[in-house]
Order: C-alpha cells, then structure tokens, then sequence
C-alpha cells in the first residue's frame, strides 16, 4: 500500500512513462490514482506481459516535475490520509492552486503535522482550525520557489518525512528530515531510483532541488 501510493504520485511528475506492477488495488490507493488522473496523468491498466497469472500492469505518463496541471474540482482523497499529507508536500510546489477534501473521518484526522513544516517551506497553506484539519486549500508557489529548510520530526513519521522530500523537489535548496527513530524508507529508495539527489545519514535525509525525474520500471 505504502509504495503503490509513492509509485503513482512519483510516476505522475516523472519524465515518461513509468510502469508498476503489482500496485495494491484497494480504496485509498485508487483515491490516489484518481487525484493524479484530475492532475493531468494518463493512467492506464493493462495486462502485465511478464506475470504468468492474468495480472494488470499500471502505466503512468508522467507529466513531470512541472507539468500537472490545475484540477477543475477539489481532489477527494475520500478516507485516505496518505494520499491528503502526501500530495499536500507534492502540490505544494506547484504554480497552481489546489483543494484537498474528503471523508468526514479524515477531515476529523490530524493534518497540522504536515502543514506547520510546509507553512516553513514557504507554502500557503489554509485549513480549518488555523489548518489542524482537512479540508485544506493550497495556493501553490506561483512567483517563487519554495525554501530549503531543516526539519526535526517530534514524532517519527514517514507519511511526514514524505511530504517533506516531494516538497524538497520543489525548493530553492535543500531539505533536511532529521528523524528521532526509523521509519519506512519507500520514498527515498524511489526518488533516488529515479535520479533525485537523496543522502542519508543515520537518522537524518536531505534532498536536493530537481529538475527532473526518470521514470519508474
């Protein structure tokens, strides 16, 4: 679950086009599917040539790093909080506004833990109760860039540590998560795949600005 949503949002601003197999086909997964399709991305699904069961192959065309373009209506990301923090960091950085909405569960969810270190990127960020919970509206970066920063995590989270690097991308310099214990590494592994400047150092991540992603095979 953790990778199909990175896999599509990755794919969704590569280069080209990505293709992903064995993507988790359940709720909050295609919610995110269905955010990057109002994005901008051709997303289709075909059978997977290389599986020897009747298995479907995702093939993104990614729009890449600066191509996603404004969506017509608010992007539901229905009861999934991974989709809504992760795409709050990608969008972020774009020259678009955008509207996150979704279940009255996840509009109940906490979100302040990615807005306070977006809102430090430089992000304009507008939510219920000063932006502690969800729906939230993003003006995008139309004159500037966002700034590089370093970041302590007070609670570790890779759903925050990911928000934070998909910003990164978008940034004047480079972002820095220091984290205070391990978290899933998914996101690290596929931008660094994909030709983002990643480096690790025990607890501490730090991205470089990109210009552009290579698409995931």
């Amino acid at each position: 679950k953790s990778i199909s949503h990175r896999a599509v949002m990755l794919g969704g601003i590569a280069a080209g086009t990505s293709r992903v197999r064995g993507f988790l086909s359940g709720a909050d997964c295609h919610a995110t599917l269905h955010a990057l399709h109002a994005l901008g991305c051709g997303i289709e699904l075909q059978p997977d040539p290389t599986a020897a069961a009747a298995e479907l192959e995702l093939v993104i065309h990614g729009r890449g790093l600066h191509g996603l373009r404004e969506p017509s209506a608010p992007l539901d990301c229905q009861n999934s909080g991974t989709t809504m923090r992760l795409l709050a960091g990608l969008l972020s950085g774009q020259r678009f506004a955008s509207f996150l909405v979704g279940s009255p569960q996840l509009c109940r969810r906490p979100m302040e833990r990615v807005v306070r270190p977006l809102r430090q990127l430089g992000a304009q960020i507008i939510g219920r109760q000063g932006g502690r919970l969800a729906p939230l509206a993003l003006a995008g970066s139309v004159d500037r860039s966002l700034r590089g920063m370093h970041y302590d995590l007070p609670v570790a989270s890779a759903q925050v540590k990911s928000c934070l690097l998909l910003a990164g991308l978008y940034a004047d310099a480079p972002v820095s998560v220091r984290e205070p214990g391990p978290t899933r590494d998914h996101s690290e592994r596929m931008l660094r795949s994909m030709g983002a400047r990643v480096e690790c150092s025990g607890q501490l991540i730090t991205i470089e600005p990109a210009a552009a992603l290579q698409p995931l095979t």
